[in-house]
């Protein structure tokens, strides 16, 4: 077994779509030859964010050596106790490289610190695009060039480096032509077979449940359009950029008009929202003339949000606004395991990898991220194929979405630790979970 520091800031009990990915490779990673040695946090959930799972995960192998470490508030404090505990563990055990996967992107510091210390190797896994990221909001346009230098001499010393989607690879390149050597390599987010086998009882109530899983950013996208104009002369966003859309915020209008042109749906249409909800969230639906139409949920845990998404009749999956000609370079997390269930799904996304994958995996309707007319349209579209009992799959592309399974993702992983690593093993008798069927 090829032995790997795994760095990570979001690990059980903490919930969140931050954790997946983690939970996930930790689950196939000693398949494919790989020792993961943990190193994390108390597991503290302290905001929506960083919200509590209620159940134990399933997932993370039962001889998983997990490394808890006790940080200060202060990032200072938390760099250097997570150096000194991660010294501690390459002394015991000595693994043979290191792996760290951000945000915080801070940690890419202690990843580079533990390397030159003990001449390993490290890889830098970027959950999100750092300072590539056209949805974050900078204070002002120096700040932004400021954080793309940083980001360029944290990741120097990285011996690989990974990109979650294609997008996000090419505009690495592209800001860094110094760092090529590295060849970004993009491992994006994924679905997990076992979460999708066997058959779940739908509903038989008559309802036509439309689900939106995870976070709405309603505060984000008020805050950013309130200070449009200083925003835009400071440089703190890419003009063209509105976050407002990845909310429910133009779903509720489409709902409104809906309503309005035909009452009587106000007795089999549901709107269930689930995840973390905050007061702009809610005060969105109770301004609405079709607040009674929405349910929220609350935090649902991973395993109950995947029976709710595999019963939906409609997903909802809203994504920021981009200008003409630009390529969005973010996946939620959650279009893959919306892909994996054969529902219908209304993306109203930009351009980029997101509606690439979409539009290839056949299940879905696809309008811009603002358009009220586009999510009323496919709103009705999706009501009158549930009403006539069409079955949304007959237009599903599972070899699309088979390219996605965690699976097979991770053994991508394992590869490149191994390369990294200098070391070859037996996989002789590697078991894969099975591709999705078509039926």
């Amino acid at each position: 077994m090829t032995r790997v520091l795994y760095i990570a800031h979001f690990f059980p009990p903490i919930g969140g779509a931050g954790v997946q990915r983690t939970t996930k490779f930790l689950k196939h990673l000693s398949s494919f030859g790989i020792e993961p040695l943990v190193l994390t946090g108390e597991g503290k959930a302290n905001n929506r964010w960083t919200p509590k799972e209620a159940v134990a995960n399933k997932d993370l192998p039962n001889d998983l050596k997990v490394f808890r470490c006790p940080w200060e508030s202060t990032p200072e404090n938390r760099e250097q106790m997570l150096i000194e505990e991660g010294s501690r563990v390459i002394r015991e055990f000595q693994p043979d490289a290191i792996f760290v996967t951000m945000s915080p992107f801070e940690d890419a510091l202690v990843a580079a610190e533990l390397s030159k210390r003990f001449e390993l190797p490290w890889v830098a896994d970027l959950r999100d695009p750092w300072a590539l990221d056209e949805f974050q909001i900078h204070r002002t346009r120096w700040h932004r060039s400021r954080e793309e230098k940083l980001m360029g001499e944290r990741l120097a010393s990285a011996s690989r480096i990974i990109m979650n989607t294609p997008e996000a690879g090419r505009r690495f390149r592209e800001a860094f032509p110094d760092l090529a050597e590295k060849a970004p390599v993009s491992i994006t987010n994924g679905w997990d077979a076992n979460d999708f086998s066997g058959m779940i009882p739908k509903e038989s109530d008559g309802i036509f449940r439309i689900v939106h899983s995870g976070y709405l950013h309603t505060e984000h996208g008020r805050r950013q359009r309130s200070s449009a104009l200083r925003n835009r002369l400071l440089g703190r966003i890419i003009p063209g950029v509105e976050t407002l859309t990845r909310s429910h915020v133009y779903l509720m209008k489409a709902l409104e008009r809906w309503l309005a042109e035909d009452p009587s749906i106000s007795g089999h249409v549901r709107l269930q929202l689930a995840g973390v909800a905050n007061d702009a969230d809610r005060e969105v639906v109770e301004s609405s003339a079709a607040r009674d139409l929405v349910e929220f949920l609350g935090y649902v845990p991973h395993a109950e949000s995947l029976n709710l998404i595999r019963t939906a009749d409609l997903l909802f999956l809203p994504m920021h606004k981009v200008p003409e000609g630009m390529r969005s370079s973010i996946v939620p997390g959650k279009t893959y395991e919306y892909m994996a269930t054969r529902r219908r799904i209304l993306a109203a996304v930009p351009q980029g990898d997101a509606r690439d994958f979409l539009n290839a995996a056949g299940t879905a309707i696809v309008c811009d991220p603002d358009s009220v007319d586009g999510m009323l349209a496919g709103l009705k579209k999706a009501h009158e194929s549930w009403q006539r009992h069409d079955d949304p799959a007959s237009d599903w592309n599972p070899a699309a979405v088979n390219h996605f399974e965690r699976c097979k993702l991770t053994e991508r992983l394992a590869a490149l630790l191994h390369d990294v690593a200098g070391t070859k093993p037996d996989l002789s008798e590697v078991t894969r979970p099975p591709a999705l069927a078509t039926g």
